[in-house]
């Protein structure tokens, strides 16, 4: 009589225990594991009463979609706060303009400036600036080496 009570007790424990379900603790494991898998990176989870919220950073929607598809399929998980954000883009380099244009335009440029006095030397998209400019002249010069965009003004200019 004693071996079937315990029998049921036995039953009834472990009936309750598998009704109870995963914790939240072992939600959120299981979540993490599953982005893990995928290789979704940068993307946290945390898990509260069932529902899963995904914090982080990624490079697209595809990702951010792929990380939500992902949680929302792990068992036990009710659904998704996806507060995901995505990483800004780069911002584009101005096009650089080759060498010998660049020398060129901005020859040309301090040219209308009245000054004959100045070269203009550029490699590797740097600018040099070499010989005499009148000294209310220097901004008005330095202002058309750099609206190429070079990567650098070297001044060496004598200002007179």
């Amino acid at each position: 009589m004693k071996a079937k009570f315990l029998t049921v007790i036995t039953i009834a424990v472990a009936l309750f225990l598998s009704a109870c379900g995963k914790s939240d603790a072992d939600l959120a494991k299981a979540v993490n594991d599953k982005l893990a898998t995928d290789k979704v990176t940068g993307v946290t989870a945390t898990v509260k009463d069932g529902v899963a919220t995904l914090s982080g950073e990624v490079a697209d929607v595809t990702v951010k979609t792929k990380a939500e598809n992902s949680a929302k399929s792990v068992d036990g998980i009710k659904s998704v706060t996806n507060n995901l954000t995505l990483k800004p883009l780069p911002t584009p380099e101005p096009p650089s303009m080759d060498d010998k244009k660049m020398e060129g335009t901005v020859s040309e440029s301090i040219k209308k400036l009245g000054i004959n006095t100045v070269t203009v030397t550029v490699q590797n998209g740097e600018v040099t600036l070499t010989g005499d400019v009148p000294k209310d002249k220097l901004a008005q010069v330095m202002q058309a080496a750099s609206s190429n965009n070079p990567k650098k003004v070297n001044n060496k200019l004598n200002v007179k």
